[in-house]
């Protein structure tokens, strides 16, 4: 008998949790899944926006991405990118979430000074970085005129109009990093620190030996979702160099953009879609072995 009634409790925990779970999957099924679905089959056609009719296409789509020259150069620019900001980024991150776990008077204020540019709306950065790079009234051409220097075209440039958005990026990404990288420290136990002054660490050996390989599921986070979030990079191009000068800064979510709703091919935007999401998620995949770990604290 109470076999039988625990069975019957199961059955209706498993009935309300069924119910609690089905609207979330319809929603994802509705928005998610089946536009995805959708994109992939598109993928496979010579889908234009301006046109009611498609014609099926079979993998040329994919084939002609191997060769497009364009394609290349916005995944070069979106990997160049990333390799950029995910060191730099991280180890900035890395070092405020050090300092302000510090017990200080004020540190509240530097915490917070630290993570306002993540509430900043990414396109109000983008057009406040905007304006400070002009190299007519820009404020930072004008401390550089102040002190004698030649002003700089920082997004008309080729050279150096990629580090302009990866400066603005950094610079708002950075305190949310931050935020991960201090709820990481504050999990390890202050006692592994003690012990090991006690054995005659100093602090650069204490980091090493105990910070960092403790930090080592927060660093694998951090670096995956940096690594997602920058190749995947879009508002910040968009808003301040629309890909140029000479598309320079063209990433592969702009190729993307551009394919799709300017040139109105939707088959070959849906593929190159497709065929980086795939690179991104093998990626993911790399990372996720590499910092595979089995410390526990």
């Amino acid at each position: 008998m109470k076999r039988l009634k625990f069975a019957a409790y199961d059955k209706q925990e498993s009935r309300a949790a069924y119910l609690f779970i089905f609207p979330a999957f319809l929603l994802l099924a509705l928005f998610i899944f089946y536009p995805m679905f959708r994109a992939l089959l598109i993928s496979f056609q010579n889908y234009n926006l301006i046109s009611t009719r498609s014609a099926f296409a079979g993998l040329d789509n994919y084939a002609k991405l191997f060769t497009d020259r364009d394609f290349g150069a916005s995944l070069w620019h979106s990997f160049y990118f990333t390799l950029v900001v995910l060191p730099v980024q991280t180890a900035i991150s890395l070092g405020l979430a050090l300092l302000v776990q510090r017990k200080f008077r004020g540190v509240g204020f530097f915490r917070t000074v630290y993570f306002i540019p993540v509430v900043v709306s990414f396109a109000i950065a983008s057009t406040i970085f905007k304006l400070l790079y002009n190299k007519d009234y820009g404020m930072l051409n004008v401390i550089l005129k102040g002190i004698g220097l030649q002003g700089v075209d920082f997004l008309s440039n080729p050279d150096i109009s990629m580090w302009g958005i990866i400066i603005l990026c950094i610079w708002r990404a950075m305190g949310f990093v931050m935020i991960i990288f201090l709820a990481g420290l504050n999990n390890i136990p202050e006692s592994l620190y003690e012990a090991a002054h006690v054995d005659g660490a100093n602090p650069l050996q204490r980091f090493y030996l105990i910070t960092i390989p403790l930090l080592k599921r927060t660093m694998a986070f951090v670096v995956i979702i940096t690594t997602m979030d920058a190749l995947k990079i879009f508002i910040p191009i968009y808003i301040t160099t629309s890909g140029g000068p000479a598309g320079s800064t063209s990433t592969v979510v702009h190729f993307i953009y551009e394919t799709a709703f300017k040139q109105m091919n939707m088959g070959y935007a849906a593929a190159a879609a497709f065929l980086f999401f795939f690179l991104v998620l093998a990626i993911s995949v790399v990372q996720l072995r590499i910092f595979r770990t089995d410390v526990e604290y």
